[in-house]
């Protein structure tokens, strides 16, 4: 089914389902209650974790199949906002057409860098990407100003031409007249769910993204990376020229940026030269390895987990933590709550960086290695002792005579 296997269309059916239903998942605490705090089912954040995750996905296409490292993928994530916000000036609010120009213009420009930056390998690749992702990001702030509003940043203003606005038309991105702001909330007993247009739009652009990744993964392709990451020196003494494998592998994952880019400009019509910066590099890269490299669910976990602390970490103040701690004497609560400066709010990233840390150091594959991990044991448990063959005494085989 789909040309996958019954083992991974199992899986990618559990994804589907997961996807669909995170609305609900995100929301495990009734509004009102002092944990509903992490709450994350609220619009902005669950398109973000899509968003995001296309582009992790993207990127381990590159860094988990092949091992080349690319500190350089957020130009294509500006490229593809940007070719989005033009798109809604020139035509109208329709996001498809900027999100078609937006994977075009990200895949042709991934083509010149990687061309030029696929000469070399390791460290000296990942230098090339970093630059050429600085000269991006300086072109659009100020040299590009005519086709970037430089620092103020691309946007929609009301004597842009939009050839194809007509009366009745939505103000606001839209697929043919289906608004992504557009929201349907529903009150369970305390819980309020919200069902966004823009994120199922976006969750089922991820699904998508996540299928033909895993055709990827399983097709001789894939392989064939897999292979170049393994030991590229032994297949180039073969006689096989591998660059025009790594070059695809490159263009793949920086249309994967620039259609999430482009998604980013399709919920907020707007497009600034800061996503172009190396902070937003280096934050796909953490992602990936956090979640686990060259594994199809790893980049998806990772970037929902950064985001998560990014948005529900980040906003904790003292008032939350007085209304947590509030039950405990003063003397212990004003302790708690100072300590807790240094871990939430404008602190988060210490808390995500010693998270980080615990991760790289117990569990070098990532969250996807701690959930085998778990399931191993679960399995194990069940089974119990006696169901170990190596609880069972050898037997001695039979020889005939």
């Amino acid at each position: 089914m789909f040309g996958l296997s019954k083992k991974d269309t199992s899986f990618l059916l559990i994804v589907v389902a997961l996807t669909l239903l995170t609305p609900i998942f995100l929301q495990p605490f009734p509004e009102g209650s002092a944990l509903a705090t992490f709450n994350a089912g609220y619009p902005d954040l669950m398109q973000r974790f899509a968003i995001f995750g296309i582009f992790a996905i993207g990127f381990n296409i590159l860094f988990g199949l092949t091992g080349y490292l690319s500190f350089g993928h957020a130009a294509f994530l500006g490229v593809g906002s940007y070719s989005v916000v033009w798109m809604y000036k020139l035509l109208d609010y329709n996001i498809l057409p900027g999100l078609i120009l937006a994977v075009i213009t990200s895949g042709i420009f991934a083509l010149a860098i990687g061309y030029v930056s696929l000469r070399r390998t390791g460290i000296y690749f990942s230098i090339l990407t970093l630059a050429f992702a600085q000269m991006s990001f300086n072109l659009a702030y100020s040299v590009l100003t005519p086709l970037t509003n430089g620092e103020t940043g691309l946007q929609v203003y009301s004597n842009d031409p939009q050839i194809l606005m007509g009366e009745g038309s939505p103000n606001s991105p839209h697929l043919f007249g289906l608004v992504m702001r557009d929201s349907l909330q529903v009150d369970v007993g305390g819980w309020l769910f919200t069902f966004n247009v823009g994120y199922y739009f976006c969750a089922i652009v991820a699904i998508l993204a996540f299928y033909l990744s895993l055709r990827i993964f399983r097709s001789p392709f894939g392989l064939m990376l897999r292979a170049i990451k393994s030991n590229q020196t032994r297949m180039n003494y073969t006689g096989l020229n591998t660059r025009p494998y790594t070059l695809a592998a490159f263009v793949i994952s920086g249309m994967y940026a620039g259609l999430a880019g482009g998604l980013m400009a399709s919920m907020d019509p707007l497009a600034g030269a800061e996503r172009m910066q190396w902070t937003a590099s280096g934050e796909v890269v953490l992602m990936t390895i956090l979640g686990g490299a060259g594994t199809l669910l790893g980049p998806v976990l990772g970037a929902g987990f950064i985001k998560y602390f990014e948005n529900i970490f980040s906003k904790i103040n003292d008032n939350m933590l007085h209304q947590w701690f509030g039950w405990m004497p003063d003397g212990m609560e004003d302790a708690l709550i100072w300590v807790s400066h240094f871990f939430v709010g404008k602190s988060w990233h210490l808390t995500l960086g010693l998270l980080f840390m615990l991760v790289v150091i117990f569990l070098p594959g990532g969250l996807v290695e701690g959930g085998q991990r778990i399931a191993r044991w679960a399995r194990n448990r069940k089974k119990g002792p006696g169901d170990d063959p190596e609880h069972h005494p050898k037997s001695t085989p039979h020889v005939a005579e």
